[in-house]
């Protein structure tokens, strides 16, 4: 069921700053603004890839960005919260105070746009923590943990997939970066995946989708960049330590779900 926005509406429009059209420059604002007052909050999802990705704009990979997605420090929700009230949004007040130890929603009413705030991980049909590495780079997650974000999703959309071909056309897969704020740093995936079967399981299903989607939206030499891109980052999976959890799962396999479905959370 989609939550009713029941938005904190205790001071007019008129009394607010006005928000900024463009989703990108929306975006940077609200960064630099929790930036000033000590808030470590990164942008998500398509704006992200907008933000750090040439190839977002990539004919077959440019995309509409609806709204705003971000992930906020654990310990950080009420200085959040009090900012962006303070800047233009409605908060849900409902939805916050029942979720809001994982995720809180506001809302541009004018511009009928939504934001989406996770704290300190992101959290669909797998799990990434994510408090540990939020200051690897300045305005977004690493490449690996965008990458991260999309990769878990089982029922991947359009978007997604053009998402995660914008960031592989991109950033090459490093084994071990030492700028992994900059760079595809593949030991942030085989860490978890090692750990994780249910991660490891969901990834390479993924892997093998983005595959055949690349065929169809890239241009030859593009889908076989991608396509070795992917392997090298599948070998090392499959050559990564994994864990006596891992092993365990492993036996039972696919006959038990080993992940979630979440519901749609939306106005």
């Amino acid at each position: 069921m989609k939550p009713e926005p029941d938005t904190d509406t205790s001071s007019s429009h008129d009394e607010k700053p006005p928000t900024l059209e463009a989703g990108q420059e929306e975006a940077q604002r609200l960064i630099a603004l929790a930036q000033e007052k000590g808030i470590t909050l990164r942008a998500l999802g398509g704006v992200a890839i907008q933000l750090c990705c040439p190839h977002a704009s990539h004919r077959a990979l440019n995309r509409s960005y609806a709204d705003l997605d971000f992930v906020v420090g654990s310990k950080q929700t009420r200085a959040l919260t009090s900012l962006l009230t303070a800047n233009g949004y409605s908060a849900n007040r409902r939805f916050n105070a029942l979720h809001g130890e994982k995720r809180l929603l506001f809302y541009d009413e004018p511009r009928s746009r939504q934001v989406d705030i996770f704290v300190g991980s992101f959290e669909m049909c797998h799990k990434l923590s994510l408090d540990q590495r939020l200051h690897l780079h300045p305005l977004t997650l690493s490449p690996a943990d965008l990458l991260l974000t999309k990769l878990q999703i089982v029922q991947l959309n359009t978007k997604d997939i053009q998402d995660v071909l914008a960031l592989l056309l991109d950033f090459p897969p490093v084994e071990s970066s030492r700028q992994p704020g900059e760079e595809l740093d593949v030991s942030i995936i085989t860490r978890l995946c090692g750990q994780d079967w249910g991660w490891f399981t969901t990834v390479n299903d993924n892997f093998e989708q983005i595959k055949a989607h690349a065929t169809e939206l890239l241009e030859p030499e593009e889908a076989a960049l991608v396509n070795e891109r992917i392997e090298t980052i599948r070998r090392l999976m499959e050559e990564a330590p994994k864990s006596t959890g891992w092993r365990i799962r492993a036996l039972a396999g696919r006959r038990i779900a080993w992940y979630e479905l979440p519901e749609e959370v939306n106005r």
